[in-house]
């Protein structure tokens, strides 16, 4: 069951961020999307040339043939995966860290509510925030791509892609609430909640440059997320989406488990 009074309270919390976060994913699909031409692309292959390592670290290849696997090379290795984290980050370590941190916690309790309500209600507003940023952001792309290159786009492929995109975000989400729900001290929360997620980004941008580092993919789950397999139904890609929205749920509930049995001193 959820507090929906708290529901609603926090949701509209919620709305400043993601209008901020959906500015700017809104500006980068625009920009990129409309960069989808043959001229274009043998610019942007040059580019990669040049810096062929960086290019690769934000997951950025050239190559592309057609404008889903444009989108991939240009959107799904940096902008669709750093963006709905710093989301997670930010809103994940203000549903119940922070109200404990502040003492706040107890006003929250203090109403014949239970903890599990309470738990569950925050986790319930941070998937709804996760979520909405994902299907704003497939519905912008349809429409961007429809419009400016009708027929081009397989909105089949893109609906399997953003599926698994959403498995990895509310993976990285579980992380932080989890981080939330385990520290008291904002400090902490953070520094668990926003450092996991980002030293696992940071070991992904070595995998991707290859040679040496390649070992890195081994020790970061971003590597679950594979866009192109994915696309192509391969079936790794599809157990990996599955693999992460399997976590997802269990890191969640731990969440709940542990803030409903900590030691709360209020």
């Amino acid at each position: 069951m959820l507090n929906w009074t708290l529901y609603k309270r926090e949701v509209k919390n919620s709305v400043k961020m993601l209008v901020i976060f959906g500015a700017v994913i809104t500006m980068y699909v625009a920009i990129i999307i409309s960069m989808y031409d043959p001229e274009m692309m043998v610019s942007l292959d040059k580019f990669y040339e040049l810096m062929p390592e960086l290019m690769a670290s934000v997951g950025m290849s050239a190559g592309a043939t057609t404008l889903i696997g444009f989108m991939i090379s240009y959107l799904y290795g940096f902008i669709l995966l750093l963006f709905p984290m710093l989301f997670c980050i930010l809103r994940g370590n203000g549903l119940v860290a922070k109200y404990t941190d502040k003492g706040s916690m107890a006003t929250l309790l203090a109403a014949p509510v239970k903890r599990k309500t309470v738990a569950l209600t925050q986790m319930s507003v941070l998937i709804s925030g996760i979520l909405i940023l994902m299907i704003y952001a497939t519905g912008l792309e349809i429409i961007i791509a429809e419009t400016s290159f009708p027929g081009e786009l397989v909105i089949s492929e893109l609906l399997k892609l953003n599926a698994a995109l959403m498995c990895l975000h509310l993976f990285i989400g579980s992380i932080c609430f989890l981080a939330s729900c385990v520290f008291s001290d904002t400090k902490y929360s953070i520094a668990f909640g926003a450092g996991i997620p980002v030293l696992m980004y940071v070991l992904q941008m070595l995998a991707n440059t290859g040679e040496k580092a390649e070992a890195a993919k081994y020790f970061t789950f971003f590597t679950l997320f594979n866009a192109d397999g994915v696309v192509a139904g391969e079936s790794n890609a599809i157990i990996g989406a599955v693999v992460l929205g399997i976590g997802a749920a269990v890191l969640y509930a731990g969440g709940i488990t542990v803030f409903c049995k900590k030691d709360l001193h209020i």
